[in-house]
């Protein structure tokens, strides 16, 4: 009988053992499950990253979406932009030079310069000889009272800014004479060519020569009486041309009082500053020569072609 009982307590035992192994081998089980959960392994690391940006891609991103809204703003033909950073730091963004008024100082230092023709420069070209007739030419000044007179190239005529300059001309023979540009010479005569009056280039040499190697200088002679103004024929309230006469120094800029101030007038071709509204028409002018000099002239009659004198003249350079 003890045999018996003792048989039965160790198959109790070894029940109880193998449940609890059970029990605890589904406990692990459940907390490996739990932990898994909890802790995802590396291969969905993998895969996440396989298939979704990191911050690291975001970042390379954004970089580049810089880089382009840079390269849009360096870029001048486009100054628009779909990120507000860009629109910030966009230099085209702010307000040109071009775009915004000129000041006075701004625009005497950009007018005072006549173009091309400047002092103390000396140039060369050929001169020719033309028949001049009575001075008259492109620069409408009207009968030379001598005709020591030459037609300026196309190019340096540049739209009659070189009318009515004084230029010293030398010949390689020693040979000298000033003359005064009252006319346009058209191509085919070439950047620096001067076509004398007949009477000037005799001065120079034989007119069979024909062509002849020259140089020549802008000059502010002495001997000149003071400048006249005159209106074009057809000026009036509504519309005026201004044109000056015997001045010393070529005319850079011309400006008529009007009731905001002075107003710059745009010059033609053919020697005259047109007001196409009639602004300033027979009211006070201001004139500057290349050196930068200005001269108020006012009592100026709205009397079309009309040479009207006055008492002032550019000082000698």
């Amino acid at each position: 009988m003890k045999t018996a009982r003792q048989a039965a307590r160790q198959r109790r035992h070894r029940r109880r053992l193998m449940l609890g192994t059970t029990l605890a081998l589904t406990a692990a089980g459940v907390l490996a499950y739990l932990v898994m959960g909890a802790f995802p392994g590396r291969g969905a690391d993998t895969v996440s990253a396989a298939g979704t940006p990191s911050a690291t891609t975001q970042v390379r991103a954004t970089g580049s979406a810089e880089a382009r809204a840079a390269a849009t703003s360096a870029s001048p033909s486009t100054t628009g932009t779909s990120t507000p950073t860009a629109v910030a730091s966009t230099p085209p963004a702010r307000p040109s030079a071009k775009d915004t008024p000129r000041s006075g100082r701004t625009t005497s230092t950009t007018a005072s310069p006549a173009g091309r023709i400047r002092p103390d420069t000396s140039y060369t070209g050929v001169a020719t000889a033309y028949a001049a007739g009575d001075g008259n030419g492109a620069c409408l000044f009207g009968p030379s009272d001598d005709l020591m007179i030459a037609a300026m190239n196309t190019t340096d005529y540049e739209t009659s800014r070189a009318c009515g300059a004084y230029v010293l001309v030398h010949a390689a023979n020693g040979a000298s004479v000033t003359v005064r540009i009252t006319n346009e010479c058209p191509l085919p005569c070439a950047p620096g060519q001067l076509d004398l009056s007949q009477q000037a280039f005799a001065k120079l040499a034989d007119l069979r020569v024909g062509r002849l190697p020259i140089t020549w200088q802008l000059v502010s002679p002495g001997t000149v009486g003071t400048i006249s103004v005159r209106y074009k024929t057809g000026s009036s309230p509504y519309w005026c041309g201004i044109q000056v006469i015997g001045h010393r120094n070529p005319v850079a800029r011309l400006e008529v009082r009007t009731s905001g101030g002075w107003r710059q007038l745009p010059r033609t071709d053919y020697n005259y500053f047109i007001s196409a509204d009639g602004s300033g028409c027979g009211g006070s002018i201001r004139i500057t020569d290349l050196y930068g000099e200005q001269l108020t002239v006012s009592g100026i009659a709205l009397r079309p072609d009309v040479v009207q004198p006055t008492q002032v003249q550019f000082a000698r350079h």
